[in-house]
Order: structure tokens, then sequence, then C-alpha cells
């Protein structure tokens, strides 16, 4: 008899266990319950914008602001400098600021998707070891001096993920005709 009950406690224990599994897969071919769906905002069309095209092009990362300050430039420089990310400064003439599809013609007719002004000319060598902000200032006044008429652009490289971090526009041309103000870069349908 004892035998008998020793077999029987041991096939409990797997009855209990066979019994929580068949309940766990009726529970997943139960359907599931879900909420209702929340109401979507009524979206109308004559409420949408439209991207102004003329005259509204955008460089690099703070683009959608306005231009940037004085201050603000040096505010961005600071963080760099105390990122230890490397600065940069590079410039371009106007006519040479933008990748345009014209330029990716090369020898003769036949283009291979190369963009001769992808790249522009770099300000001096990167900056490595800076760990002054305020050479990067003098930096940047320097090239303003010798080109005042070109886009000039701070970019900063992170030596140990080796990828740029940052870039944006210290200086437009006094004469550039392609920044929109901010209210006029979308317009509406009217």
């Amino acid at each position: 008899m004892s035998a008998l009950l020793a077999k029987s406690a041991s096939v409990a224990p797997m009855a209990k266990a066979s019994s929580r599994a068949s309940t766990r897969v009726q529970a997943s071919l139960r359907p599931a319950v879900r909420a209702a769906p929340k109401a979507q905002p009524t979206v109308r069309a004559n409420q949408m914008m439209v991207w102004n095209p003329i005259n509204n092009k955008q460089f690099e990362t703070f683009s959608y602001l306005p231009p940037l300050t004085a201050d603000q430039i040096a505010k961005q420089v600071d963080y760099i400098v105390s990122n230890g990310w490397i600065p940069c400064l590079e410039f371009a003439e106007q006519g040479q600021a933008y990748v345009a599809s014209n330029s990716a013609v090369r020898f003769g007719a036949v283009s291979n998707n190369y963009y001769d002004n992808r790249y522009w000319t770099m300000w001096k060598l990167p900056m490595f070891g800076c760990s002054d902000p305020a050479q990067v200032l003098q930096e940047i006044n320097k090239c303003s001096r010798a080109f005042p008429e070109s886009y000039q652009r701070l970019v900063a490289f992170d030596n140990k993920k080796q990828v740029q971090v940052i870039s944006f526009l210290v200086q437009r041309p006094r004469n550039a005709t392609d920044y929109c103000p901010i209210e006029e870069r979308s317009v509406s349908g009217m």
C-alpha cells in the first residue's frame, strides 16, 4: 500500500503541471480583450501647411531656428569643447554651398553620383586638443574677416565614436537671399 501511495504522490505534481499548461494554452486561445480605440482629432485639409521652396534653403543642425547670435554661437562652442569634441571650421562660396543636381555630372555627360560641393573648404586643420572656447571663436572671426561673403559652418567630431556630432552655420553672406524668415517657411492653402 505504501508503494501505491508513493506512486500516486509522484503523479500528482505532474498532473498539476499539465493542468497549468492546458490552462495557459486555453488562455492563449481566447480572443484578446482590446481597449476601444481613442477618438482621433479631426484634421482638415485647409489647416495643413505647405513648405515654401522659394528662398527657403536650410543648413545643418539649427536650420529650423533663426540665425544664431554671437552669444548663442559662443554657448555652442562651450558645449562642443566641454564634451571634448574636436571643432573644425569650414567655409564655402554662395554658389558652392548647396549640393545641386548639375554638380553631379562629371567626365562629360556621365554621372557617378559624386557631388563636387558636398565638402566645404576647411579653415586650417581641425582644432585637435582645443580646450579653450575663445580660441575657436577667434578662428571664426579670422575666417569671417578673410571670407566675408562665404557661408561658414562649425563642425564637431567625436574622436571616440569617430563620427560628426554637430554642424551648424556661424555665418551667412551679407547678401544671402536664401534665408526665409520662420513665419514664411510654410504657407497655408488660403
